[in-house]
């Protein structure tokens, strides 16, 4: 049985970031070179290996939230809602007319509600041994209660769940997304993905693990991608949102149309529980993989958002991967890690750097890698990092890449809207 794919189109965004509470905000951030990081302000970090990571700025729950409501969302859950109401208002999605059972929330995240799950174990731990919990501990820890939460304030019944794949997790969910619409099992999709992990466990943890920069004499430099001198991952929190619509429906509805994802690719390294395949095979399928669900030729890529953590092996895995699939090409597009502006938002990476991908096809500028120093012999010379500065250039396909621990890894193509 053949089935005809319909065409997926991008028609609202939204982003809380360490850059900026709003799609503009994070943008201007982006195409200035801004750095996120700054000294942890959410908790006392005297005794910690790390000191700072890419926390929000300037976000108070109670300027969207009253404060009752405030108290039953988990911070991951609050940036979700902000994030998503910005792309559901820039979309339009509520307008008279719209069939609610068709309209879905696919949403990732990698960790959900640590902050709560802390307070609450403080809470019990200090104590005499008797169970007392707050009654909201476990519908604000879950992860898929972001998109429970999305879903309910916009009567939005369509195909609802959490996408879990660590730092893939919310490219995970727009690939689903776009699968459900292309099927037909719906009209409209928000998607993306939240994480605020910047807590006692979240800093101590990923220290346990070195993975975490500890450049505590100069935070806002930490970020590092391919520099030869980067020490690991800053950790970032925030929030990412996506209006994913069926071509035909967004016409005629008279949406403004944003961009047109041209397809998705997921594949397993098989080969470590967090380190990236050291020949860079996951991201070499990956990538081949969108390319082929896009029908695209690597030629037609101009822009690669990258994975990009500043981790030694793994900025030096994608690069590998890269340049094998690209080949020759690899020297004519521009590459940029905009995690060294943001931070490693972990489940929310995917969404808000395809946030970023997306508003390259629209404003052909190509956000920089910051906080690069040193050169790394390890990479080639030709290629074009986007050190330092924004580029402007037209981009008419950007290709956008995370991978997490467990070897899950995703990769999404945005394109321009041709008719």
């Amino acid at each position: 049985m053949n089935i005809t794919l319909k065409r997926v189109v991008v028609t609202g965004l939204g982003a809380v970031t360490p850059l900026g509470n709003s799609v503009p905000a994070y943008w201007e951030g982006l195409i200035n070179g801004v750095s996120g990081a700054d000294v942890i302000k959410q908790f006392d970090v005297t005794k910690f290996k790390t000191k700072f990571a890419c926390e929000l700025k300037n976000f108070n729950p109670e300027d969207y939230f009253d404060r009752k409501e405030a108290r039953k969302l988990d911070r991951f859950s609050q940036v979700a809602l902000v994030a998503a109401d910005e792309a559901v208002r820039a979309a339009n999605l509520t307008a008279e007319g719209i069939d609610h059972d068709r309209v879905g929330v696919i949403w990732g995240s990698g960790i959900g509600g640590m902050i709560t799950f802390i307070e609450e174990m403080k809470n019990y731990n200090g104590g005499d041994g008797t169970p007392r919990f707050n009654p909201f501990f476990i519908p604000k820890l879950i992860l898929d209660i972001a998109a429970g939460h999305i879903s309910m304030k916009y009567g939005f019944r369509g195909p609802n769940f959490c996408t879990v794949s660590a730092c893939a997790s919310s490219t995970n969910s727009i690939i689903d997304a776009t699968t459900y619409i292309r099927l037909g099992k719906a009209d409209a999709i928000i998607c993306g993905g939240s994480e605020a992990v910047v807590t006692e466990a979240g800093i101590g943890g990923f220290n346990a693990m070195k993975a975490l920069s500890e450049r505590n004499d100069d935070p806002k430099t930490a970020s590092r991608p391919f520099d030869l001198n980067r020490d690991g991952f800053v950790l970032g929190e925030g929030s990412g949102a996506i209006v994913l619509e069926e071509y035909e429906h967004a016409k005629r509805r008279g949406a403004h149309i944003i961009a047109e994802v041209a397809g998705g690719g997921l594949s397993a390294d098989a080969y470590h529980l967090t380190a990236p395949h050291p020949e860079g095979l996951g991201a070499y399928n990956v990538m081949k993989n969108a390319l082929a669900d896009a029908g695209m030729r690597p030629e037609d890529i101009q822009y690669i958002n990258v994975h990009g953590t500043s981790t030694p092996l793994g900025d030096i895995s994608e690069i590998t991967a890269i340049q094998r699939i690209f080949g020759e090409h690899a020297y004519n597009v521009n590459i940029s890690s905009t995690k060294s502006m943001t931070g490693h938002l972990l489940g929310a990476a995917g969404a808000v750097e395809a946030i970023a991908s997306i508003l390259s096809t629209v404003h052909d500028i190509i956000p920089p890698t910051i906080n690069h120093f040193t050169d790394d012999p390890s990479f080639d010379p030709r290629l074009n990092f986007t050190f330092h500065k924004a580029q402007k250039r037209i981009v008419n396909a950007a290709l956008s890449n995370t991978f997490g621990f467990g070897g899950h890894n995703a990769s999404v193509i945005f394109k321009k809207l041709v008719d």
